[in-house]
């Protein structure tokens, strides 16, 4: 045998084998040995009466966030911390007329960890720049704090891992804010999925498809560019979780199914590195993210579960498209998807009429929605579903309850992010998807939407 033709054999066999399938050696996929300290899947802690809270990061999000906990009832709003301290005060103003005094933090970057290190806090929003997400979680659950976390809760692997751990380790909640999993649409869908209109959902997708170019590229939108820097430093689904947090719930992923692998590929970025150098013409603020490797347009990330069904998630935030989280769930019996609006419902070949759809929604409207859904569309907040979720997560701790979203679906549902530069890096190989309940998803039971307990809590408008 010629060498040509061993050197054929070994690329077609073993040796193109370790070519397409590199190891993914440095991502922390494997759990730490020992067994799992305590499981905090429908963990309930001990009831508070009045949730203290203290906020981090003051921005866009964060003024809105602390506006809401401000027309939730048995809610004490004790602290308010960002590097401005003209936000700081505006906090603090608009919360007076309820009469919290919160005390205010911002003389220099570390004093955040003030706020944490109080004892008279029971409850910690996060919402500031992603990198700073699981450090601030993780010292809160440490300082005996539970935890609210934008969106996404990590940045990485071993960040995700870090969430999971002091979670269990301390008995502290630390649930991702994401509000998706409280529009109305997808609580619709979800109700339905458990009484099992949809037959077995076998596939969904979701997407966070949505124009932001304006936002990125502006100097007040995000505080020193910091989501500019993050598009320019990455490349693959950056923020995947709008599209699949709902999607997961439906799907019962982390209580039912688990993750199994994901494949992942992404364009080119034919629009954002233009503008960059459009800019820094006239403007040297822009000169830095010149030449910079910007993500791709769109990302395709697919998973498959270990019970044999598919996600498809997607990414894009350059292209000039219509908002868009596409919100399909196919079953055995039905489907549904939300995208393009309005929202849709399906039985076989056709959509359901809108009366169809209207009196289907009319018999299955979700208990959350019956109790709280009129009062949340006059706070507001992306249609309600912002309010919704602060209600409902300051109603559980004040009555003890499980939180519909725990540090696992924090976790994983944030893992796509680090899991999906790893394979678009790799020429779109599969890469296993860790999993962080370490076993437990097979016997987890899904979150309880009843509203059968609780639902206690009032609101000031």
């Amino acid at each position: 045998m010629n060498q040509q033709r061993r050197d054929f054999i070994r690329l077609t066999g073993l040796g193109l084998a370790s070519a397409i399938a590199p190891a993914a050696t440095g991502m922390g996929l494997e759990r730490p040995a020992g067994a799992q300290p305590f499981n905090m899947c429908n963990y309930a802690a001990p009831k508070i009466d009045t949730v203290r809270v203290g906020f981090i990061g003051l921005g866009n999000r964060g003024m809105a966030a602390v506006e809401r906990m401000n027309k939730i009832a048995g809610v004490e709003i004790r602290a308010v911390c960002d590097l401005r301290e003209s936000k700081v005060n505006e906090a603090i103003q608009m919360v007076a007329g309820n009469g919290h005094k919160p005390q205010g933090y911002h003389t220099h970057a570390d004093a955040w960890k003030k706020l944490c290190e109080r004892k008279d806090l029971d409850l910690v929003y996060i919402v500031t720049p992603w990198a700073l997400h699981t450090p601030m979680a993780v010292f809160s659950m440490n300082h005996g704090k539970h935890v609210c976390v934008e969106v996404p809760a990590a940045k990485t692997i071993e960040e995700c891992w870090q969430l999971v751990e002091t979670s269990e380790k301390t008995r502290k909640h630390c649930m991702m804010t994401e509000n998706c999993c409280y529009d109305f649409s997808e609580l619709l869908t979800l109700n339905l999925a458990r009484q099992g209109f949809f037959g077995e959902i076998t596939h969904a997708e979701g997407a966070y498809i949505h124009n932001l170019q304006e936002y990125v590229f502006d100097k007040e939108r995000f505080y020193q560019f910091w989501e500019l820097k993050e598009l320019s430093q990455r490349t693959g689904n950056l923020y995947p979780t709008h599209g699949l947090g709902p999607i997961c719930q439906v799907m019962n992923i982390n209580r039912g199914d688990a993750m199994d692998y994901l494949v992942s590929m992404s364009n080119n970025d034919f629009v954002m590195g233009d503008t960059a150098r459009r800019l820094a013409a006239n403007d040297p603020d822009f000169k830095p993210f010149v030449g910079k490797p910007f993500n791709g347009m769109m990302n395709t990330s697919t998973i498959r579960t270990k019970k044999g069904k598919t996600i498809m998630v997607q990414f894009d935030v350059a292209s000039p498209r219509p908002y868009s989280r596409i919100q399909l769930v196919s079953g055995t019996k039905g489907a549904a998807l939300k995208y393009p609006e309005p929202a849709r419902i399906a039985k076989g070949h056709e959509w359901l009429s809108a009366e169809e759809y209207k009196a289907l929604e009319a018999a299955n409207t979700p208990a959350i929605v019956k109790k709280i859904g009129e009062v949340a569309k006059q706070v507001g907040g992306h249609g309600g579903m912002d309010f919704l979720m602060d209600w409902r997560t300051i109603d559980c701790l004040r009555n003890g309850l499980p939180l519909d979203q725990d540090v696992y679906d924090a976790a994983l549902w944030s893992s796509i992010g680090p899991l999906s530069e790893w394979s678009v890096s790799h020429r779109s190989n599969s890469i296993d998807v860790p999993d962080f309940t370490r076993g437990s998803w097979k016997t987890n039971t899904p979150i309880d939407i009843s509203m059968e307990k609780g639902g206690t809590t009032g609101v000031r408008l």
